[in-house]
C-alpha cells in the first residue's frame, strides 16, 4: 500500500499473489485484519532546524520527497516500520533468535525460539503475544509452522512452483524442515532465502539467512535438532 499523491489523500493498494490467491477463492478466507505503517522513503536528516524561511519550513524538503509506490515485494518495502513504545522509553526493543543464520540439509528441520530485549525493561523476554516469522521464499520447506500459544501452520497446499513465494506464521517458537527433492537445484549446490522474525507487541525485527544445502553438510543431532549445520 502507498500513497501515491502527498498533496491529497490517494491509497494506492495492491495484493500479493498470496492474497489473490485467497480472494479467488470466495470462500472468506481473505480478511484483512491488520495493517502497519512505514517511512521507508524518509530521510530524516533532511530536516532543517535553521531554515533560512524559519522554523515552519524545517520539514519542507522530507515533504516534497517522491513516494514509494506500492509493490509486493517484503525485501524492498516496509522495511522500515513504524512502531509505537511507551513514554519514556529510553532503549529500542531488539528481537534475538537462538541462531545467527540456519543452514539446513536436505530433508532436516529445526525451531528457532526467539526472544526480545529490552521489552517493558527486561533484559530477555518472549513477547506475550508471540511472533510473526516470514520466509522469503516458501518452495525451500516442506514444513513451516509456528510453535507455542497462539501459534498458526502453514497453509501452502503446493509451494513447488516456478516463482517464490513468501508465507508468514505466528508462534512463540517456529519449526522449518528443508525441502527433501533436488528439482529446485538445477546446477546450484545450495539454495538462498531468509526469515524475517518480528514481535507482534514490540514490533522489532530480525532478518536470519537460510541456506538450503544439495548434500548432507552434517549427521549430527544435539537439542533435538538433527541433520542441520548452525554458525
Amino acid at each position: 500500500m502507498g500513497y501515491l499523491d502527498n498533496s491529497s489523500i490517494t491509497v494506492d493498494a495492491i495484493l500479493t499473489k498470496r492474497g489473490r490467491e485467497l480472494l479467488a477463492r470466495n470462500d472468506g478466507s481473505f480478511r484483512i485484519t491488520q495493517f502497519a505503517l512505514g517511512d521507508d522513503e524518509i530521510d530524516y536528516t533532511l530536516f532543517n532546524e535553521n531554515h533560512p524561511n524559519g522554523s515552519q519550513f524545517s520539514g519542507e524538503a522530507i515533504e516534497n520527497m517522491p513516494l514509494i509506490e506500492a509493490i509486493p515485494d517484503e525485501e524492498n518495502i516496509m522495511r522500515h516500520k513504524l512502531i509505537t513504545l511507551p513514554r519514556g522509553t529510553s532503549k529500542l526493543p531488539i528481537v534475538t533468535a537462538n541462531v545467527r543464520a540456519i543452514v539446513l540439509s536436505l530433508g532436516s528441520s529445526t525451531v528457532i525460539n526467539p526472544s526480545t530485549l529490552n521489552f517493558n525493561g527486561l533484559a530477555n523476554l518472549a513477547e506475550p503475544s508471540g511472533y510473526s516469522a516470514t520466509i522469503a521464499d516458501r518452495r525451500l520447506l516442506t514444513a513451516f509452522q509456528g510453535t507455542g500459544t497462539q501459534s498458526t501452520e502453514s497453509t501452502t497446499i503446493n509451494p513447488y512452483s516456478r516463482t517464490a513465494v513468501s508465507e508468514t506464521v505466528i508462534g512463540s517458537g517456529f519449526q522449518l524442515t528443508a525441502i527433501n527433492s533436488i528439482s529446485l537445484f538445477g546446477t546450484n549446490t545450495k539454495l538462498l532465502t531468509s526469515l524475517t522474525i518480528e514481535g507482534r507487541d514490540s514490533g522489532a525485527r530480525v532478518t536470519i539467512p537460510v541456506e538450503i544445502n544439495k548434500q548432507v553438510v552434517k549427521s549430527q543431532s544435539f537439542s533435538g535438532e538433527t541433520g542441520i549445520s548452525l554458525r
